[in-house]
């Protein structure tokens, strides 16, 4: 039984369970840390917070992704710009003036949206008819990547970029697989547009050699 099955006239035994559980889901909620608290905690490393936010943030992308769906109704594309905009805007509302900048936020969301959007294309062909949604990178690059098997590839490799150069990493989930323009970018990180192209750049760099290394082995 829900809580929203529970009315007024329901028998005093049931409305006493149904408050214990209310309280129960109420103490949950309250001790839930907020995304402000996690991304602090991940900046000073700590690596428990930071699978949490992962976490926290794919699954409200993902929740946000089939609101879509339901509300129109028809297989649709959402733009993965749109949806970390929808996504940042709802949970900055939430939680007032202690969440994080839009950049910080998005440092994280689009690493979150990377692992999103290559779950989706290893799912995608279980899906063949109704109730499917598609999440796009406009103006990105990545739609031209037919083989899950290669954005999997990259993305071990941009995990392993963070791991030397967090800053080039972010660059290109920003760029290649939310679509984020470069201008886009700069305005995000308070930087020169001509800084994140070169940034993007020396990621590519790093990506390709990474990458043809691997294939060579």
């Amino acid at each position: 039984m829900t809580l929203s099955a529970l009315s007024l006239d329901s028998p005093p035994k049931m409305r006493e369970a149904g408050a214990v559980q209310f309280r129960a889901v109420e103490g949950l909620l309250a001790s839930a840390p907020s995304i402000s608290s996690l991304i602090s905690a991940a900046e000073r490393g700590d690596r428990t917070a930071s699978e949490t936010l992962f976490s926290a943030l794919y699954s409200e992308l993902h929740r946000l992704a089939k609101r879509e769906l339901a509300r129109r109704g028809v297989p649709v594309s959402l733009s993965a710009t749109t949806l970390l905009h929808q996504a940042y805007i709802e949970m900055a509302e939430q939680e007032k003036a202690s969440f994080p900048d839009q950049a910080r936020f998005m440092g994280y969301a689009a690493r979150v949206m990377r692992g999103l959007i290559i779950d989706h294309a290893r799912n995608r062909g279980a899906q063949k008819r109704g109730g499917r949604f598609e999440i796009t990178s406009m103006g990105s690059e990545v739609e031209n990547v037919a083989d899950v098997g290669e954005l999997t590839q990259l993305s071990e490799a941009l995990d392993e970029l963070a791991n030397s150069d967090a800053v080039l990493s972010e660059i290109v989930d920003l760029k290649f697989f939310c679509g984020f323009t470069f201008a886009e970018i700069a305005a995000m990180k308070g930087i020169s547009e001509r800084t994140v192209q070169r940034q993007w750049e020396k990621a590519r760099i790093y990506l390709h050699r990474k990458i043809s290394a691997d294939l060579e082995v």
